[in-house]
This record gives structure tokens, sequence and C-alpha cells, in this order.
């Protein structure tokens, strides 16, 4: 694949032909007024139903009762490994494009009551599961995880080694803060037992790092990445964001050039959506240093063009990554799933989140756990679980569950497959649906045919479109100002 980065082009009548494959050509081209249609606000669908739509009646017994049906499958047939999410919720100074769940301090020594709760919270969990149950993907992330000491995060890991089993070849990575870090702390983690690393750079313009309250040079992040190499790890991530203020498509080119010398085996390019009513940091943000929506579409191409022609192996969305890593390698073969942390090369299985705010999903449930520290302290007191709020799946969410995460995952989604997992006659459940794609269809973005709809090259990039239409809670209301814009 690659892009034509034309500003002129990309946003009128031609200007996306060269998205698309070369042996794949697809017909009718993204014109402005369709580039209009499709930029609107959707889901991530790292879940479905999407977490917007927990309800506070399940709680801390509901999701006890979940662990505990898990446990009497693990007795009966066994149970598949589970994957563990850590939230760390400090940093030491905001960022002001944030809407992650944090706590900003200085006072690193806040850290020891939180890591005390977390003990709690594992413990609650091996009351519930039994102690040893396997673990294939665990995931440290925030906020700052490296707002932690190396001794604090040593102590954590014992915590979880002690309360799991961690499989052989299990990918566990950590979301590193470059500004926290150093060529030695970074052979710590790798030998606390971490083999992944992500890490968060958003844009290396000095002005738009000015405007975010977010500075790190290229050359500090140059060199983690090389330690990172030569220390083994498995796979290294950088974390990008287009639509900042201040940012141009230009600055952005630059960044993406920067990108292209560090070589990372994976990239993640986030839309920056400014939800101020929502997250307060971005109160502090100057919407008039916004880039319009114009720039925001060729910023995309230009970035889409960019790591494809780096030879970078576009995943779904926002995501690309390197040939031969892993989830580009499970994106060929079709093995692709999404969760909680987005795109993975892991098999759909539970996961326990841990922390404040984390969220989890245990069988034909989600849960989150209390949004703020007293809250997730007061639990720990009391020996419960922190669980918020959450959702006990319906028949109609998991048929609906299915359809998007094959769509969002493998690019098609097979009539017959969810007949028979399903009981049901798909023509017939989901008739409104596949009327309302015939649109998308003349877009040029899926293919309906007698056994089901696939998504076409161009279609990659909209996926998010695509799946919203069998988003049966999106349909009923139509309140889409709470999630980012897919452009």
């Amino acid at each position: 694949m690659h892009v034509n980065p034309s500003v002129h082009r990309f946003g009128t009548v031609g200007g996306m032909q060269d998205l698309v494959e070369q042996d794949a050509p697809v017909e009718p081209v993204l014109s402005e007024a369709l580039l209009a249609r499709l930029d609107k606000p959707g889901p991530r669908y790292t879940s479905y139903p999407t977490a917007d739509r927990f309800v506070e009646a399940f709680g801390p017994a509901e999701y006890a009762q979940a662990l505990a049906q898990r446990a009497q499958g693990a007795t009966v047939g066994g149970t598949p490994p589970l994957s563990v999410y850590v939230h760390i919720p400090f940093c030491e100074s905001v960022c002001y494009y944030c809407a992650c769940n944090k706590v900003i301090t200085r006072h690193h020594e806040r850290a020891e009551q939180y890591l005390d709760a977390l003990d709690v919270e594992i413990g609650l969990h091996v009351q519930a599961l039994g102690t040893g149950q396997s673990v294939s993907q665990l995931h440290f992330g925030g906020g700052s995880p490296t707002f932690l000491s190396d001794a604090e995060i040593d102590q954590l890991m014992g915590s979880l080694r002690r309360a799991f089993r961690i499989a052989p070849g299990a990918e566990v990575s950590i979301e590193v803060d470059p500004r926290t870090v150093t060529a030695e702390r970074l052979a710590q983690l790798a030998r606390a037992g971490f083999n992944r690393i992500s890490f968060g750079v958003q844009d290396f313009d000095p002005d738009v790092q000015k405007a975010v309250h977010r500075v790190q040079s290229f050359e500090m992040v140059r060199d983690l990445m090389a330690s990172a190499r030569a220390l083994g790890f498995e796979s290294t991530n950088v974390d990008l964001i287009y639509g900042l203020p201040r940012q141009t498509p230009a600055s952005l080119a630059r960044t993406i050039a920067q990108v292209g010398e560090l070589r990372p085996d994976r990239i993640a390019l986030y839309a920056y959506a400014h939800l101020p009513q929502r997250f307060k940091p971005q109160r502090r943000i100057d919407p008039a240093q916004l880039p319009p929506p114009a720039d925001r579409v060729t910023m995309l191409g230009n970035a889409i063009r960019g790591f494809l022609g780096m030879g970078y192996a576009y995943i779904g969305m926002d995501h690309f990554a390197l040939p031969g890593d892993s989830l580009a390698v499970a994106k060929r073969q079709g093995r692709l799933h999404r969760n909680f942390q987005g795109y993975s090369t892991q098999p759909d299985c539970d996961l326990i989140g841990l922390g404040v705010s984390a969220i989890g999903r245990i069988g034909a449930t989600y849960s989150q756990n209390v949004k703020t520290l007293p809250q997730y302290y007061d639990a720990m007191r009391q020996q419960l679980f922190p669980t918020e709020r959450g959702l006990a799946l319906s028949r109609d969410d998991l048929v609906r569950r299915a359809v998007i995460m094959a769509l969002m995952c493998q690019g098609r989604v097979d009539f017959e497959s969810i007949e028979l997992a399903h009981l049901l006659r798909f023509r017939d459940y989901f008739a409104s649906e596949l009327e309302q794609l015939r649109s998308l269809a003349e877009m040029g973005l899926v293919e309906i045919d007698a056994e089901g709809v696939s998504v076409t090259p161009l279609g990659w990039y909209f996926v998010r479109a695509v799946a919203m239409t069998f988003d049966r809670y999106l349909q009923a209301d139509r309140t889409r100002e709470r999630f980012s814009r897919i452009i």
C-alpha cells in the first residue's frame, strides 16, 4: 500500500486512490463530500458494548460471581490463560492532551500506599481463582508506570508472580515516559521480566511539545530506543498523536521522518480528541491553536504514506508494524484480536484489571474499578473488590460483539460462522444493518456478497465507521460526542 500525500488531492476527488493496494483498485475514490460524511465521532471498539454503556448495578458482588464462574469452569474443563492489566495512575507533571486517569504528584512516597492496596486486590483475586492462574499477557499502563522506582516495580512484579504463573513466552509490556527512564532503568525493567516496551512520544516538534507541556528531545528517545534494542526487548512501540495544538502538516512530517530513523517495531498514531468539558487538563489548550479539519486530514494522509513507504504494515485503525513483528504476522494469518489495550496477538481471553479505574473482562461480563484513590483505598480496607460499574452481556450483545470484532480484526464477517455460533439467520437478524451498509458499499468501504461482509483495502482506514453500523446502542441514541473523531 501507499498513499498520495498531496494536500489538494487528499481532500478532493482522487486523493485517496493511492491508499489502496496497487493490485486492488477501489472506486469510487474518496471525495471531499465523502470525507465529510466519514469525519464523525465514533468508538474505538476495544470492547463491545463500549465502556460508556457500563452500569452501576454491576458491582463487587456481580464481579465476584463472574470470577466464581471462571473458577468453576477451571475445575470442570480448564480455562484459557488470563491477561492482566495494572494501572499506575501517578505522573510527575500533567500533559495537557491527556485523557487518562492520573494523579499528578512529585511525592513518590505516595506509591507505597498504592502498592499495598494493589497487594490486597491481587489477594482478593487469588482467593476467588486460586493461586497459579496462567497469564499470557501482562501490561503496566497509566499514568506513568515508570513513576515507580526500580525497587517498587520489582516488588509489584514479585506480588504478581506469587499470585499468577507467567506463562513461557508471555507478552510482558510496560508504557514508558522517556523523561523518567535511563538506559540503566531500561536494563532493570528487562531484568524484572518486561520484554516489550512502549515510548510515549506524541510529537518531536518543540513548539508542539511546549503547547502540550511535554518536552522531550528526539536524541533522548533515540538513545533509549537503542538501549532497548541492545537489551533484547522483543518489541518496541512509539505512540504518536496528530491534531495537537501548533501542529502542522509540515511539522508532523518532520516527526514522521524522525520516527522512521528510530525504526520502532510498532507505531500507534492516535487522533487527538479535544474534549475539555470531560478532561480538565485539556482546558489549558487554546482551541485557536488546534489544526483545522483539512490539516488533520492531510496529516493523516502524510503519516500513512510515510509509514507505508518505510515498509510498515498497516494493522488497522491507527496501528502499524514492521512486517516481521508478531502483530503484522497475526494480521496476515487472520489471528488478530482486540482488547482494552488495542490490537493484540493474544487469543480472546479473560482480562483482570488491577488498580484505580482499571477495566476487566471475565466471561460474558465487563467491569471497571472506582476512579479515585480514596474510593480505591476504602474498598481495599474493607477487603472488597473495587468494582464501580460493569455489564453482564446479553445474547444480542454477544452476537454484535462477534460481528464487530470480526470486522475490526479480520476485516470480514462470514454469515455462516455467526449463524452457527449464535443460532440465528444473519440476513434476518441484521436486515436493517445490511441495508445501512449499502451506503458504505457505494463509498467503496465494504463489499457485501452471499457469504458475508468484507472491508475493502480503502475501508480499513475507516473500519470504525463500518463497525458502528452494528452498534445497537449507538444506533439507538446517536449520542457520539463522547468519542474521538474517526479522522
